[in-house]
């Protein structure tokens, strides 16, 4: 008698969102910028809510150092695959600068989303305290 493989159980958004962020913090735990990253995520959400999403992107760009730079990174490549999003030259930055209304909103949620989940992470992992 053979027994079948286990299929792999599918995920929820929220569990893929959840590793994806956990997989994010991990790799900031032991970089010199982590201190710094972690008080980038804890107050990112609110900058979306008080200036907007493009121009909170925005802001990350033009500051260019690593920590803004690696959570630039971080929200291209989670938010742009969920929104079915091509690969935009200028990441999530260039795609809501050339997206309708809503897409700019879904955009705006699946954002917060994510940044939820980095938040509690940043929270969990205390990437300052490493090294």
């Amino acid at each position: 008698m053979t027994t079948q493989p286990r299929t792999p159980v599918q995920q929820t958004t929220q569990q893929e969102r959840a590793k994806s962020a956990w997989d994010a913090v991990s790799s900031m735990v032991r970089d010199p910028n982590a201190k710094d990253y972690g008080s980038l995520v804890r107050g990112l959400p609110s900058q979306i809510q008080r200036d907007g999403l493009g121009p909170t992107l925005a802001f990350l760009a033009a500051k260019g150092r690593g920590h803004h730079v690696a959570l630039l990174r971080h929200l291209d490549a989670w938010v742009l695959p969920k929104l079915g999003a091509q690969q935009v030259r200028e990441g999530l930055l260039g795609y809501v600068l050339t997206c309708s209304s809503d897409e700019y909103r879904r955009a705006g949620s699946e954002t917060q989303a994510y940044l939820a989940w980095l938040k509690r992470f940043v929270e969990a992992k205390d990437p300052g305290e490493a090294g």
